[in-house]
């Protein structure tokens, strides 16, 4: 299932993907809404898929974007978090901050958690994720290592695209992931090349936290990153799991 976080008729739903229409679902969350109430997508607008409790992300989880910042490989998952305040769905402005003088994209595959867990075993991890989406971890590289945290780098809002939908059946094994700046590519890799994979970070991570349904796990960049400019476009796209397209303002 394709499943997206839309708004029709004044109303925030989720719903499915069934061609050029959407179909109501009930939330995979908690079971709430109504499901069976079909719009056609010109008539309804794309939300990010899921509004996230927390969200827990990887750096250097991809060893050429470590050897292009010029940090060692991790040996253990390097961790930080955004706010919720930074989500934004597809189609939506990333503002860039007036603070930075460079705003950078970072693709990534974020997983999305769809059951409460607490230290699960890497064969337990799959049935705690609901699905998977595109993300961009969008960060203000100018300001990163200023206190050797990365919070208010990457913690900006709209710092975080997430979408077009959730996917619940992607084998996160492989995958090309890819981003596009007005068209041009300017990262190209498989998710087959993260350092930390899928099912082992929802255990490391859940060893130290209690994962909640909605919380969302973004995995870390291939190299390639570089700066985006005001008026800018720019677009993830994971294989099986569609585009994420965002205008720079």
């Amino acid at each position: 299932m394709r499943i997206c976080r839309f708004l029709a008729e004044g109303k925030v739903q989720f719903g499915s993907f069934e061609g050029n229409r959407v179909v109501s679902i009930a939330s995979p969350f908690d079971g709430t809404g109504k499901a069976g109430l079909e719009y056609d997508l010109s008539s309804a607008e794309l939300l990010a898929p899921v509004k996230p409790g927390k969200i827990l992300c990887i750096g250097l989880n991809y060893r050429d974007h470590a050897e292009e910042c010029g940090y060692e490989i991790p040996k253990t998952p390097v961790v930080f978090m955004k706010p919720s305040t930074a989500v934004i769905g597809p189609e939506e402005d990333i503002i860039y901050p007036s603070m930075s003088g460079r705003v950078d994209y970072e693709a990534e595959l974020a997983i999305v958690i769809g059951r409460r867990c607490h230290a699960v075993n890497e064969d337990e991890a799959a049935s705690c994720i609901l699905g998977y989406t595109c993300a961009n971890d969008v960060s203000a590289r100018d300001l990163q290592p200023h206190d050797g945290q990365w919070i208010i780098a990457k913690g900006f809002d709209t710092f975080l695209p997430l979408g077009p939908c959730i996917v619940d059946d992607f084998d996160p094994a492989h995958g090309h992931i890819e981003c596009r700046l007005n068209g041009e590519v300017k990262q190209s890799s498989d998710i087959k090349h993260l350092i930390f994979p899928p099912a082992f970070l929802v255990s490391y991570l859940s060893s130290v936290m209690t994962l909640e349904p909605g919380d969302v796990i973004i995995t870390g960049t291939p190299g390639g990153i570089s700066g985006m400019k005001r008026g800018d476009i720019v677009e993830v796209e994971i294989e099986g799991l569609g585009v994420l397209r965002n205008h720079v303002v």
